[in-house]
């Protein structure tokens, strides 16, 4: 197969599927380039397929007209071309890449064997253990749910917002879960102390069983199927399932062979280029600002961003995301899933966090807690500005108070509206 559309998209997630969407509706095409072998999905579902909430086709994207399947090996600047694993060549105007980000794999004595070496997710002919599974991908998401039943012993390593959803999923399904987090609380990097005490007071309930200040060393298997994780103090936890819930790396292979500047992610300026004027890149290999986001929110920016760029409008500039973290535990009572009925309760959880939860000397903090209904609220107020907030439960004031927060308007010195917004949603409802 060989082609030559004015705009190549490497990566068929969220941000190039919405990127090609766009420029179609504009009359600009795309192909689209993705290397997995299902039709393009929405990430941010996968914790409700494992938990058996929803089905694969749920998580279904629209697919763009013209999508590809295959996996690109390099990129030919001087060209202008990228060479597809099956020999193909692909001409190219304006490259964008899409290429998203991997689970990062920890250094974990194990881990690895000498005939497969560090696994990557780039790398398909290298295997992790048998039931050692990391959380990113649909074929992850699948292979999980496969291995998941009543009473099978769970390991969770990681407690950020994939550890705590994929801890959730596999106790709703009968699992025996254990969530080891390093650090000293769940979702440190969005929630404060007693936004994440209520996040884990709502894992124990469904019988996880949570460990903070808790790092693992070791992974032991015998013949060749996971048995059990090692902690540091040399406490050992039986397992049958072992989940790599550590966080996510931008894949920037592609662009860093081909010689493109890269940090965190793929360098670009705020109309998206990289450090070569005809190769783009947006999502969560992007880095702009010293900064890659790895949210939906940013990618969908980005996407419209560059559409409007590509297709001619000239002044559209990506400046940067002030993005919000929402995560929704859903009430599982009188649902069923593989295995019968789901265990959980009858009402969501849900929680949002924006800006910067953690204050600093002389910021104003408005707190609102109910300890019966499991409820939280707190607003951070610096120079008569709202800077970050985290609410748990009850998010009928998070539209009110994330428009305050985006427009970063002063507010009233008398802060009565400020309460308002906490606790009415400035009247919007």
């Amino acid at each position: 197969m060989t082609s030559n559309p004015r705009v190549v998209v490497i990566g068929a997630g969220l941000a190039g599927v919405t990127l090609a969407r766009r420029l179609g509706e504009l009359g600009t095409p795309a192909l689209v380039v993705g290397d997995e072998e299902h039709r393009p999905y929405n990430r941010v579902l996968l914790a409700e397929v494992l938990a058996g909430r929803y089905g694969p086709e749920v998580t279904a994207l629209p697919a763009p007209a013209g999508l590809l399947r295959g996996r690109v090996a390099g990129i030919d600047r001087a060209g202008r071309t990228v060479r597809c694993a099956d020999g193909s060549v692909i001409a190219y105007d304006t490259l964008v890449l899409a290429t998203g980000s991997n689970a990062v794999l920890p250094p974990l004595r194990g881990l690895y064997t000498p005939d497969h070496g560090r696994p990557d997710h780039a790398r398909p002919d290298r295997e992790l253990p048998e039931g050692v599974h990391a959380f990113r991908t649909m074929d992850d998401c699948l292979g999980l749910s496969k291995a998941v039943r009543p009473g099978v012993r769970a390991v969770v390593i990681g407690g950020g917002l994939l550890g705590v959803s994929a801890a959730r999923a596999l106790a709703v399904r009968g699992a025996q879960v254990v969530l080891a987090q390093q650090s000293e609380r769940l979702m440190e990097r969005q929630l404060d102390p007693a936004a994440s005490a209520l996040v884990r007071r709502h894992l124990e309930g469904l019988g996880v069983e949570v460990h903070t200040e808790c790092r693992v060393r070791d992974v032991r298997s015998v013949g060749g199927a996971v048995r059990s994780v090692e902690l540091a103090d040399g406490y050992a936890l039986g397992a049958d399932l072992v989940v790599l819930a550590c966080g996510v790396r931008p894949r920037v292979g592609l662009a860093r062979e081909a010689g493109l500047d890269v940090g965190k992610g793929v360098v670009v300026d705020d109309e998206l280029r990289t450090s070569d004027p005809h190769i783009r890149a947006i999502g969560d290999c992007a880095q702009h600002a010293d900064r890659v986001y790895g949210l939906a929110a940013p990618a969908l920016e980005q996407a419209g961003v560059l559409a409007a760029l590509l297709a001619g409008d000239g002044t559209a500039r990506y400046t940067g995301t002030r993005a919000l973290t929402r995560l929704t535990l859903t009430g599982l009572t009188g649902l069923t899933g593989p295995e019968g009925p789901l265990r959980g309760p009858d009402t969501p959880f849900d929680l949002a966090a924006f800006g910067e939860t953690d204050p600093r000397p002389g910021d104003d903090v408005v707190q609102l807690a109910d300890a019966t209904r499991g409820t939280y609220r707190k607003v951070v107020v610096r120079d008569d500005r709202l800077v970050g907030g985290v609410l748990v439960g009850e998010l009928g004031t998070v539209g009110a108070l994330a428009r305050a927060w985006e427009g970063a308007e002063p507010l009233p010195s008398d802060g009565g509206p400020l309460l308002h917004l906490l606790t009415h949603d400035g009247g919007a409802r």
